[in-house]
């Protein structure tokens, strides 16, 4: 009921996402690297985290967020990037690249499944338990923005927080 009765708001919020365009390859979109992370964080805070933040890596953030129900309990770790590929050559696309649209029952536009549409589902999935007090195990989130470009500073990041990250089972 709760993610039927907030369709319309997870799909205006997602566009919002995905007008972002956070191209790791292209040095002109760091800022749009920085944006994307700050929009995640907060977005993952209206999801129900209890902590969510963006972290300095020596290239582009990782957004990471946490809801502990229980330290006892299970922990997952949701693992997404929010970085894009360039979009040249710009004159193939047949729309905007980062202006969605809805055709044919599918949405169009850079990042809609690889993979900010993927890792939007799994904050609304989350979203969704902590409002309907259904979230039955601690969650952590761990977003990053080099995907696109090799994951260079991922390694580094997970070795300095090893035990920030600390989970029984990844989610991809």
């Amino acid at each position: 009921h709760y993610i039927d009765a907030n369709t319309e708001r997870f799909i205006s919020e997602l566009f919002d996402l995905l007008r972002i365009p956070a191209v790791s390859a292209q040095s002109e979109h760091k800022p749009d690297m920085q944006r994307c992370a700050e929009w995640l964080a907060a977005a993952l805070v209206k999801a129900g985290a209890d902590r969510a933040e963006v972290m300095p890596t020596d290239g582009n953030p990782v957004v990471y967020a946490e809801k502990i129900i229980d330290p006892k309990a299970k922990t997952v770790l949701v693992y997404g990037h929010y970085d894009v590929m360039p979009v040249e050559p710009v004159g193939e696309w047949l729309t905007d690249p980062f202006e969605p649209v809805v055709k044919e029952g599918r949405i169009w536009g850079r990042g809609a499944d690889d993979d900010k549409g993927q890792l939007f589902m799994h904050i609304k999935a989350f979203e969704a338990m902590c409002a309907t007090d259904s979230l039955p195990c601690n969650v952590k989130f761990m977003l990053e923005g080099e995907e696109e470009i090799g994951s260079e500073h991922l390694y580094a990041f997970c070795e300095e927080n090893r035990e920030l990250l600390a989970a029984d089972i990844i989610l991809v």
